[in-house]
């Protein structure tokens, strides 16, 4: 983040008279969107778009390079940095619930973490983890199963801690200082909201996303995989090229280096149940979710960005809320109205390249201002 196929395009079986023409159907412009993003390189494709009274889906591509094996229905991908969205709804929970500020430090939580090289968690405020203005290096560099094909290979299957993870970026000055001078994305910042909400809960980050959004979202293709390397149930292939023109399957994968950033697994359709939730008013006070969509420019991003929710203009005017989510050989993109009534989420099984994500951007929007009858 689903059994709604696409609209077929074959012309209408012909009528018993014989000089009466079959008129052929419309394209489905879903359908139309996922074959173009399909054309730009992309192994497999899936799109899935829902309104109160309607779901449409649409896929193209296959399920594995060099097959005809189909894309699954309700298949299961790892959503990426899509993940950052529930864990900040889990802070905000645990803001509404009277047990954490947003103006509390990291350090308040999280003693001597953040720490050394200029980074101080005395200084760097809950907010700023959720909003990337703590200029708090990214681990991401760090990690060798995500930069290369040997480093995948060697440590694929490799487990890391948050605390271990936060001490590898440690090894960086800020990327600017003080903290809320500036906007960088940071993984680390949300491995460190995970940390905080363990701290503050008693609980890990797993089983408070579980208990609080999936379970009372009866999100049933959503989870939490922990150290487990494998996606179970109806999933496609994950490529990555590295760089390089060559992609290698990386669909198995220990995602403990994302926990809070990006190791949830999930599809499309509950992703899309997320979003409507959560933009609807069900899982956020009014306040809460105010806060998560005041949003501020994210010139890296070419969007505006709140806390754990981007925002991103919509071709027909106004603007949606979203996120796109990346972590090895799978991508997606995907978001709601500001109502939460309408939701579009598109995910494809290889790296996503400048055309790629373009097609998938103008798929999003363009279905976000569609009206459906």
């Amino acid at each position: 983040m689903l059994v709604l196929t696409s609209l077929a395009t074959a012309v209408l079986a012909a009528s018993t008279a014989p000089t009466a023409a079959a008129k052929p159907r419309p394209a489905d412009p879903l359908q139309q969107q996922a074959e173009a993003i399909h054309d730009t390189g992309a192994v497999g494709v899936h799109a899935e778009v829902t309104s109160p009274d309607a779901r449409d889906s649409a896929y193209a591509g296959t399920a594995a390079m060099n097959t005809r094996r189909p894309m699954p229905r309700d298949g299961r991908f790892r959503i990426g940095s899509a993940t950052k969205t529930f864990t900040a709804t889990v802070v905000l929970q645990l803001v509404g619930e009277g047990r954490m500020s947003l103006e509390d430090s990291v350090e308040q939580w999280l003693p001597g973490v953040v720490r050394g090289n200029g980074n101080d968690g005395g200084q760097i405020t809950v907010r700023q983890l959720l909003q990337h203005t703590s200029g708090i290096p990214d681990v991401e560099p760090e990690i060798s199963a995500l930069n290369s094909a040997d480093g995948y290979r060697a440590e694929r299957f490799r487990t890391y801690t948050p605390k271990e993870l936060v001490g590898l970026a440690m090894r960086h000055r800020p990327k600017f200082s003080p903290p809320g001078a500036g906007w960088s994305y940071s993984n680390t910042n949300y491995i460190l909201a995970a940390m905080i909400i363990h701290k503050v809960t008693g609980r890990s980050w797993a089983r408070e996303v579980k208990d609080r959004i999936i379970r009372p979202l009866n999100l049933r293709d959503t989870s939490t995989p922990g150290v487990f390397p494998s996606i179970l149930g109806p999933h496609a292939q994950g490529y990555a090229a590295f760089g390089t023109d060559t992609g290698i399957d990386v669909t198995e994968l220990n995602s403990s280096m994302a926990v809070g950033s990006g190791s949830i697994i999930s599809t499309a359709h509950d992703l899309n149940r997320f979003y409507a939730a959560l933009l609807g008013g069900h899982l956020l006070a009014p306040a809460q979710l105010d806060e998560m969509t005041t949003t501020k420019a994210a010139p890296e991003l070419g969007v505006r960005y709140g806390l754990g929710l981007a925002e991103i203009p919509l071709p027909c005017g106004g603007s949606y809320f979203g996120h796109r989510g990346e972590l090895l050989g799978y991508v997606t993109w995907g978001g709601a109205t500001r109502d939460g009534t309408r939701t579009a989420v598109v995910y494809v099984t290889s790296d996503g390249g400048q055309d790629t994500q373009q097609a998938m951007t103008t798929l999003v929007g363009q279905e976000l201002c569609r009206t459906r009858s």
